[in-house]
């Protein structure tokens, strides 16, 4: 195991620098003296964020001081005990290192049984600048919160924002106000929701996104949770998750689902369901809002509602992208709210708001989203929907999403400001 390692090691230092790396948002901070910790869904980018920190490294002339290890490479297949043989190769390879600072990256690294020991002897004996990935919301858990106390600073990466995917398209998003730029910026969204925020989709031919977007689906069905968790009824959960990303936006029934499956012929418990929304979320594949109650313990109790980590995986799994561009749209503005780390809850009075922000234990946004207010009796339902949740919560002002449309709107001493969603997404 010890050769393999100097192998991969030898390497991966001869690809530096990365030429491939594409800039994200996220820049992974590299003089902390934390564990930074980059968790996100599969295929995310998580990768390249290491890589592009690793460049910056190799431009300040690191030299070979760098140690990156992917645990997803199929030749690594070891107990956390063999760990140690990861720096014991590296210092045969380079003694000349020995007691110098290192940057040490391992890449996925969850899927090492024990890493988080093996984690914090190397902080606590060899460097204070270690980086790792993750596709497990359980390293924000237990798993850290035990295994390295405080030692850890953790980043959330999801697929590409609209920002991002423009840029990655030379798409030029500084001027909002043009006809051209407009009609640009409009059509970008559309290929956003259609076709999602995956960095390795993005210059794809559009063929291939599809069956691409149902691969990674597979991965995280199979791999993340029904290898990860010893799923016995692979088939059921299969047609849970299709189902949850059929249905996003949505108020998730698991009693609904559970009689389904009983008229189906299929059997399964109500726990089950449960266990594969939470197994479902720990991998990232889905998320979701509680509504907003002052009492933690009634929102506990009520029923969620459920969002893809996607929309592109959405289209792919479900094959419904015209009729569904409402749905699609609110998902695209809670994944823009948790990159910006907000507190995000739904309100369900006599009208509902689709997100309510929180900051601070106080309200200080609310937030409608649909396609068009073309039409009179969906313009009156959102209208009151965000007026509703501005009284409750003393907000001066509430904000109404849309595919294209912009227009402000005055009732009851509330400012309403209806805006395109594409402008939203790049302007905040």
């Amino acid at each position: 195991m010890k050769e393999l390692f100097k192998t991969i090691i030898r390497d991966w230092l001869k690809t530096l620098p990365r030429t491939d790396v594409r800039a994200r948002s996220l820049e992974v901070p590299l003089d902390t003296k934390k564990i930074v910790t980059l968790i996100g869904p599969r295929r995310s980018g998580k990768t390249y964020c290491l890589f592009q920190a690793i460049n910056h490294l190799h431009a300040q002339g690191v030299g070979n001081r760098v140690l990156y290890i992917n645990f997803e490479d199929e030749r690594l297949d070891l107990p956390a005990a063999q760990l140690h043989l990861i720096l014991e190769a590296y210092y045969e390879l380079f003694p000349e290192s020995y007691g110098q600072e290192l940057y040490l990256f391992f890449d996925e690294i969850q899927e090492i049984s024990g890493w988080e020991k093996f984690l914090r002897r190397l902080y606590d004996t060899t460097s204070k600048n270690i980086f790792i990935t993750g596709s497990s919301a359980k390293m924000l858990g237990k798993e850290i919160a035990t295994g390295l106390r405080g030692r850890n600073l953790v980043y959330n990466l999801l697929p590409l924002s609209f920002e991002e995917f423009c840029s990655f398209q030379n798409c030029d998003t500084a001027d909002v106000h043009s006809t051209q730029a407009k009609a640009i910026l409009r059509s970008q969204l559309e290929k956003y929701l259609r076709w999602g925020g995956y960095p390795e989709t993005v210059f794809m031919p559009e063929e291939l996104i599809q069956k691409t977007l149902q691969s990674y689906f597979d991965v995280m069905l199979f791999r993340d949770i029904v290898e990860r968790h010893a799923i016995a009824n692979a088939l059921v959960l299969k047609q849970f998750l299709k189902r949850t990303l059929n249905n996003i936006s949505h108020k998730l029934s698991v009693h609904k689902f559970y009689n389904e499956l009983k008229s189906q012929g299929l059997t399964t418990s109500k726990n089950a369901i449960y266990e594969y929304l939470e197994y479902a979320i720990d991998c990232f594949l889905l998320f979701t809002v509680h509504p907003y109650e002052p009492s933690l313990v009634k929102q506990q109790m009520k029923t969620r509602k459920v969002y893809a980590a996607d929309t592109g995986l959405v289209n792919a799994v479900t094959f419904r992208f015209s009729e569904d561009k409402g749905k699609l749209l609110e998902n695209a503005v809670l994944l823009q709210l948790l990159r910006e780390e907000a507190a995000v809850f739904y309100l369900n009075d006599k009208y509902e708001c689709d997100f309510v922000v929180q900051q601070n234990a106080q309200i200080v946004r609310a937030i409608q989203v649909c396609v068009t207010l073309k039409d009179e009796a969906t313009r009156q339902r959102e209208l009151r929907g965000v007026l509703q949740a501005a009284q409750r919560f003393g907000l001066a002002e509430g904000c109404i999403l849309t595919l294209d449309e912009e227009e402000e709107l005055e009732f009851e001493g509330i400012k309403i400001n209806v805006r395109p969603c594409w402008k939203w997404l790049l302007t905040g």
